[in-house]
C-alpha cells in the first residue's frame, strides 16, 4: 500500500511537472516576443545588457537553488549523525556543510548583484517601453523566476519520492 501511495504521489508530481514545463515553454515564447520588440527599440549595447541579465537570471537562480537543496541534504545527514557514525563521515559532512554554506553565500551575493542589474535594465527599458510594456517585462521576469523555482522544487520532490520508492522496494524481500 505504501508503494502504491508513493507511486501515486510520483505520478501526480510528474503531471504537475509537465504543466510547469508547458508554462515554461509559454514563458519562453513570451520572452522571445519581448526580445524581438527590444531588439528593434534599444541600442545594441543596451539590448546586449538585457540579454545578459536574462541569461544570468536563470544561471544564478539555478545555482542558488541547487546549492540550497544540496545544503539541505547535508544538514539532514548531519541531523542523523549519532554515536555510531564514523568520525571520518562526520568530518566529511561538516566539511561539505561548510563548503556548501560558503558557496551559497557567494551565490546570494551574485543574486544581490543580479537584483541591482535588474533595476539598471528596468531603467534602460523604461526609456523605450510604454508603461504597460514595462509592466509586462517586469511580470515576465517574475514569472520566469517563479517557474524556475517551481521546476527545481518539483525536481527535488520527484527525486525524494523516487529514492523513497527505491529504498522501500529494496527493503522488501
Amino acid at each position: 500500500e505504501l508503494m502504491a501511495s508513493l507511486q501515486s504521489r510520483l505520478q501526480a508530481l510528474w503531471e504537475e511537472q509537465e504543466l510547469v514545463l508547458s508554462e515554461a515553454r509559454e514563458c519562453a515564447r513570451w520572452g522571445e516576443q519581448l526580445e524581438a520588440v527590444l531588439r528593434g527599440l534599444c541600442e545594441p549595447k543596451e539590448f546586449e545588457r538585457y540579454l545578459m541579465f536574462i541569461g544570468d537570471l536563470e544561471k544564478v537562480l539555478s545555482l542558488l537553488l541547487c546549492l540550497s537543496s544540496r545544503l539541505a541534504r547535508v544538514q539532514n545527514a548531519l541531523s542523523r549523525v549519532d554515536g555510531s557514525t564514523e568520525p571520518e563521515e562526520k568530518q566529511s559532512l561538516n566539511e561539505r556543510h561548510e563548503l556548501l554554506s560558503r558557496q551559497r553565500e557567494d551565490a546570494k551575493d551574485l543574486k544581490h548583484n543580479l537584483d541591482r542589474r535588474e533595476r539598471v535594465v528596468s531603467g534602460i527599458l523604461a526609456k523605450y517601453l510604454t508603461e504597460q510594456q514595462l509592466q509586462d517585462y517586469q511580470h515576465f521576469v517574475q514569472v520566469k523566476t517563479s517557474l524556475l523555482i517551481e521546476q527545481k522544487d518539483l525536481e527535488e520532490q520527484i527525486k525524494f519520492f523516487e529514492e523513497q520508492l527505491e529504498n522501500l522496494d529494496q527493503s522488501i524481500p
